[in-house]
């Protein structure tokens, strides 16, 4: 009975809300010295949300994870504090994305009956996804003012198809790994040291994930590119266990990101910019720079939240939202934040290792892996680690289609702990 009440979910969505308004509060207190209701509004209306939300599920029986849904709140609420903090003409857009991100997850925990109509119609899921994508050809705007044209416009509304994409594509990964894992785990074909599977069963899969690729490249979405290849070899390796794949996977990136760097301008600028970005420090690098600059003046405990200069930084709430919780809140509160994403993984990892279902193991490893990269590559390049790419850190940046995708991936996440009897903190059955 106390997990259908849900009340491990009830009482870890108290520090959601608590994130929303305190941290509403304290940006208002920080640049008009008072915190009245209208401010803390946001944050009321999105802890009504959660409360409604739990409604639900208890409504509905729903004997899923516990803990998902909570860690995603949690930074989602961050989020919300963040835009306003950093660009507050786009709180009410961030707000109303993650109310209706809450809600398509809800919607699909509880509706989507039966996996198998993923399963079994994926070339129709990734071809939608493709699909989606190549249409920003003909049909793209730019939406960021760089050029770009990654996102289609439907009226007012505005999404980017290589949020969606990922999605898909690991839908499309997770069938496709399991009718053929066991064929892909037969090495037959020797290339030097390493040991290939029946080429012919391997090749649907490359030709769908070069295509994705070739797509992305020509867009110049290179960091959806690199998030495309690192979930292909990672699902490519919990299908198989051979890392004789992941090593020629690493081995044809090396070469391809040779050939991008010798090829395209944009990716020898970025290159450059992540060598030594001090050289053009009030030109291409100036964004690294500031953002650096940021890190190190915040410390281990940060100047506050609001009494930090992160607008200096450009698209600092989209690219660069670390360097503002880094700068604002320390040492300690990039920790934590970095502590939520790896509990948010953890929790991912548990539920598909939960699951009864192949197809259903790998497509939560999958999407796990997919929040877990989007993680690493975005945080890796606020550091200097790697050059700079323009994905977002996962609901806490703002952004529509980023949000509402990261929502869903949950909401598969939820449906799948159901299926498997998945609840509360320590994974006890129902």
């Amino acid at each position: 009975m106390p997990n259908r009440l849900r009340l491990t979910e009830l009482v870890l969505l108290i520090p959601a809300a608590c994130v929303a308004l305190g941290g509403l509060a304290l940006v208002s207190l920080a640049f008009t010295g008072k915190a009245p209701l209208a401010a803390l509004q946001p944050g009321l209306i999105y802890a009504g949300a959660l409360i409604a939300a739990c409604v639900v599920l208890v409504v509905a029986r729903f004997a899923g994870d516990q803990v998902l849904l909570p860690i995603a709140a949690v930074l989602a609420a961050l989020g919300l504090v963040l835009v306003q903090r950093l660009a507050p003409a786009l709180a009410g857009r961030q707000l109303a994305w993650v109310l209706l991100g809450l809600a398509l997850c809800l919607g699909l925990a509880l509706g989507l009956r039966d996996l198998g109509v993923l399963q079994h119609y994926r070339y129709l899921w990734a071809l939608a996804g493709l699909g989606l994508v190549a249409a920003t050809f003909f049909f793209g705007v730019d939406v960021s003012g760089g050029g770009d044209r990654l996102w289609l416009g439907i009226g007012p509304l505005v999404f980017q198809p290589s949020e969606l994409l990922k999605v898909l594509l690991v839908v499309f990964l997770a069938s496709y790994l399991e009718e053929r894992r066991e064929l892909l785990a037969r090495a037959v074909y020797r290339l030097g040291p390493l040991r290939l599977p029946p080429l012919p069963y391997l090749g649907p899969l490359a030709v769908m994930w070069a295509i994705s690729l070739a797509l992305l490249v020509a867009q110049r979405d290179l960091g959806a590119a690199l998030l495309f290849f690192g979930i292909y070899l990672a699902m490519l390796y919990m299908a198989s266990g051979k890392t004789s794949y992941v090593l020629a996977g690493l081995g044809l990136f090396l070469a391809g990101s040779w050939v991008a760097w010798r090829v395209f301008p944009h990716v020898q600028i970025r290159v450059s910019v992540w060598l030594n970005p001090w050289v053009e420090a009030a030109g291409s690098g100036y964004q690294t720079v500031q953002g650096l600059l940021a890190f190190a003046s915040g410390g281990i405990l940060g100047v506050g939240l609001g009494y930090g200069y992160p607008s200096y930084i450009p698209a600092v709430h989209t690219d660069f939202v670390l360097a503002a919780i880094g700068e604002e809140m320390g040492l300690a509160g990039a920790l934590a934040v970095l502590a939520l994403y790896l509990l948010l993984v953890y929790r991912g990892f548990h539920v598909a290792l939960r699951a009864h279902d192949p197809f259903a193991q790998l497509l939560a490893a999958g999407l796990t892996a997919t929040l877990a990269l989007q993680t690493l590559i975005i945080v890796a390049g606020n550091l200097k680690v790697i050059p700079l790419t323009g994905i977002t850190l996962p609901f806490v940046s703002y952004g529509g289609s980023s949000l509402i995708t990261n929502f869903l991936v949950i909401g598969l996440l939820l449906r799948i702990s159901y299926a498997t009897g998945v609840s509360g903190v320590t994974g006890v059955k129902r």
